[in-house]
């Protein structure tokens, strides 16, 4: 088994990299003259993925604009979240409606991502389809985040997440996740954390530990220290 769609969540505000981001979407910044979305997009490239989706709001044109002078290797559709946003849960459902596939790789272009995370992607994919589950969270542990002021969310025993005091996870913006999970959602504005929540409930929801140093593009005073890098 194997995903052959990826989504790239590119719909938000990025109200905390202002005034960069009153100008520019939060995925179209650039750091070292490649935008945060081409890094994205490459290293889904490299995972063999041939299709991907991305939905846009908040100044949604650019994006069009950006892959009128872009030629990448695999197809490209961009879903629009519609008159209002519709938060992460309500964007992936969004997106998954328009596709049929049953399971999805879904990127948020805050973290910077390279070709570098290639492999651990591969393995959590694998564990994905071996234990037939529903969805899973790429993990890494605090104190290899550069933003030391990113708190945890998680907790992480035996691939098995929780939600305890000590938190010693972040998520890093890459899952897979089934369209099962989706299927009795009716409100269209919703967070993924409602689904994350159920299944922590239900002790279902998974994790795969990266080992990798974790750069997200957190606010204005990250970005400036990343730019230095």
């Amino acid at each position: 088994m194997k995903i052959n769609t990826a989504l790239i969540l590119c719909a938000g505000f990025g109200k905390r990299l202002n005034p960069i981001t009153l100008e520019t979407p939060k995925p179209l910044i650039k750091l070292n003259n490649i935008s945060m979305l081409e890094k994205c997009i490459k290293l889904i490239e490299k995972l063999g993925i041939k299709k991907i989706l991305i939905n846009t709001f908040y100044l949604k044109d650019q994006f069009t604009n950006f892959f009128k002078n872009k030629n990448f290797n695999l197809k490209i559709e961009i879903i629009e979240d519609g008159e209002k946003i519709l938060d992460t849960g309500g964007g992936i459902h969004n997106m998954i409606n328009n596709s049929d596939q049953n399971d999805f790789i879904v990127f948020n272009p805050d973290t910077i991502w390279s070709t570098n995370y290639h492999d651990e992607i591969l393995k959590m994919e694998q564990l994905y389809f071996s234990k037939k589950i529903e969805n899973i969270l790429l993990l890494v542990k605090k104190n290899l985040s550069f933003d030391k002021n990113l708190k945890g969310d998680f907790n992480l025993n035996n691939n098995l997440i929780t939600k305890t005091t000590d938190k010693e996870f972040i998520y890093i913006g890459c899952q897979i996740i089934s369209k099962k999970l989706f299927l009795k959602k009716i409100t269209k504005k919703f967070s993924i954390l409602d689904i994350w929540n159920d299944l922590i409930d239900n002790k279902k929801l998974y994790g795969y530990e990266s080992q990798k140093d974790f750069y997200h593009l957190t606010d204005l005073n990250i970005f400036r220290k990343l730019e230095d890098l």
